[in-house]
């Protein structure tokens, strides 16, 4: 049954329990007069059973139910468009608390099934090769923003693993990144392994370091161009932290066991994709046990930037290999959608709202 607008103006005013964790459950109950222990079964609810409203609670009594719809609810939204790529790839695009709107990107791929989330509306970080930085920063996301759409995915259940790929610099919005690592791994969340989980950086300076330190979820460093003078021309952030920088942090840190740590490296015609572009690669992470990712540039509009071929991509990958450094080639999914990376934008949602 559609909500009525009194309905709707109820809950907008009321605060999300999704994006919560359980100890935080358990303070909110005992505020309102309840036993500490709702505040498990609210997590079960929540991140178990994926409950739509507080009223599917069935074992929190009815009277601790409307204390609790007074002022909370669950605060799931679902997804209000979505599109199809031929490959199989589905763009969803998501409403946000600030009133903004997010893409997410599900990636099925045999018995692997990818979700691309996004941390923020926008971003700051201003990449030359990535859309959504010409869409300007437009706010972060909440827990709640984030995990709901893992919460709200149609395909929830055949995730194996989420990546934060999405729109935005994870870790410009790190307590909230890190907040929703820790309720999917945590045993009254999502209970996931920190293995199916990676949180890509451009690297930002003193986050970074909290990340490697305060979470064991995998890495994965966009790198784009082995040198600093390099880097910089196509990411102004390369100034405040440069990659040489991230790299000699990275090496303090061991990536032999499970935790995995990789390089993104889109592969650009007569800028990164020469022999002495791959041998300064070598150089830069021969200490590092990592891997790296080749992945092809997909133009944009007002954008000097060009792509390489396939052979082009295969040949820089073969030398890397045979250098010792374990090299695949990322498979472009979605970019009939524009869902493939350094696509996403919500620039004219944003404008139509």
């Amino acid at each position: 049954m559609a909500k009525t607008e009194k309905e709707q103006d109820m809950e907008d005013v009321r605060q999300p329990l999704i994006g919560m964790n359980v100890q935080e459950l358990r303070s909110l109950v005992k505020e309102l007069g309840m036993p500490a222990f709702t505040g498990g079964q609210i997590a079960k609810w929540l991140y178990l059973h994926h409950v739509r409203s507080i009223d599917e609670m069935s074992d929190i009594s009815k009277v601790n139910r409307e204390r609790l719809k007074q002022v909370y609810t669950v605060g799931c939204k679902d997804h209000i468009d979505a599109q199809y790529s031929k490959d199989g790839t589905i763009k969803y695009l998501f409403p946000t608390s600030n009133g903004k709107f997010v893409e997410t990107v599900y990636i099925p791929d045999g018995e692997r099934a990818t979700l691309c989330v996004s941390s923020q509306v926008g971003c700051k970080m201003n990449c030359l090769f990535c859309q959504t930085g010409k869409q300007g920063f437009e706010g972060n996301l909440t827990t709640a923003d984030i995990i709901n759409q893992i919460y709200s995915l149609p395909e929830r259940e055949k995730l194996t693993n989420i990546v934060f790929m999405g729109q935005g610099e994870p870790l410009d919005n790190y307590e909230n990144v890190l907040r929703t690592t820790q309720i999917m791994t945590a045993d009254d969340g999502y209970a996931w392994s920190p293995k199916r989980i990676t949180v890509s950086s451009i690297g930002v300076k003193s986050k970074l370091k909290r990340f490697l330190e305060e979470s064991n979820c995998h890495v994965a460093i966009s790198m784009h161009a082995p040198t600093p003078e390099q880097r910089a021309e196509i990411m102004p952030s390369e100034r405040a932290m440069s990659i040489v920088e991230i790299v000699q942090m990275l090496e303090n840190y061991d990536f032999s066991h499970q935790r995995r740590l990789s390089f993104e490296y889109i592969v650009f015609k007569g800028r990164n994709n020469s022999k002495k572009d791959a041998d300064q690669v070598i150089a830069l992470v021969k200490h590092l046990d990592c891997r790296i990712n080749l992945i092809r540039f997909h133009a944009i509009p007002n954008v000097p930037l060009e792509g390489v071929s396939d052979e082009e991509m295969e040949q820089f990958r073969n030398y890397l290999t045979a250098h010792g450094i374990f090299t695949t080639i990322r498979a472009s999914r979605g970019q009939d959608i524009f869902a493939a990376c350094g696509l996403l934008s919500t620039a004219k949602k944003s404008k139509e709202a």
